[in-house]
């Protein structure tokens, strides 16, 4: 069994929903740019996915009743960056006893206080490895599942077949863009030559994700970005 097929043995005893491997030289200067060397050092990428429970991501827009917003946190935050987090150790492992060098990057991580940002996008990552694309919302969005899936990453130099990256199939929609009640969004589609602020402002989510916590004890959440994708909703929420 070659090592991508025990990687994918691994994926299937686990209960992953998406794992594929992204070649990181495209985008090799805003991985030095965000990470600094030691990140970019890694030439690929181990993309792991874990798709959330719909019937919770489909109470969102009852976000501010209290049992909605701790159900959403724990279950489909919490618990399942736990998971991304365990199951990018198993891999980091598998490819570190197979004699190659690995950093598995945390699934929830901010490293910079200035850009809300962690040391490597998870997301880029997926999009390099085939899996989805990045839609408006600056989420990946996923063709099974849309942008209902958290995501953690291993980096390695281990000489794994990479997948190729997804055309973006958003069209003109501007669902999450214009449901956002942060007005973080602003709608210009994903261009990897140009940085995450050309479409996203960070500090409006989190400052928003603050107010909703002032209201609603520590659970305020939001998530409507991933709630009204109709990638998501088309085959699993009720409208």
């Amino acid at each position: 069994m070659d090592l991508l097929h025990k990687l994918q043995a691994i994926a299937d005893s686990t209960g992953v929903d998406f794992l594929g491997v992204a070649n990181l030289a495209p985008a090799h200067d805003a991985i030095l740019a965000q990470g600094g060397e030691a990140v970019a050092s890694f030439p690929r990428a181990v993309s792991i996915g874990l798709a959330l429970p719909n019937a919770i991501v489909d109470q969102l827009p009852r976000r501010a009743e209290r049992a909605v917003a701790q159900s959403y946190r724990h279950h489909a935050y919490d618990v399942i960056n736990q998971r991304l987090d365990l199951l990018a150790s198993q891999v980091a492992s598998a490819l570190q006893r197979a004699g190659h060098r690995v950093l598995p990057v945390p699934a929830s991580q901010i490293v910079d206080d200035v850009t809300l940002a962690g040391a490597f996008s998870h997301k880029l990552a997926a999009h390099l490895a085939g899996l989805g694309w990045i839609g408006r919302s600056c989420l990946l969005v996923t063709p099974t599942a849309g942008p209902r899936v958290r995501w953690s990453t291993v980096l390695t130099d281990a000489p794994l077949a990479t997948g190729t990256p997804l055309d973006v199939r958003c069209g003109s929609c501007r669902q999450c863009v214009e449901t956002c009640p942060a007005q973080a969004f602003t709608g210009e589609p994903f261009r990897d030559t140009e940085p995450r602020e050309t479409r996203y402002d960070a500090r409006k989510c989190e400052q928003y994700l603050v107010r909703m916590r002032e209201t609603n004890a520590k659970f305020g959440v939001c998530g409507m970005c991933l709630y009204i994708c109709p990638h998501g909703r088309r085959k699993h929420a009720k409208t």
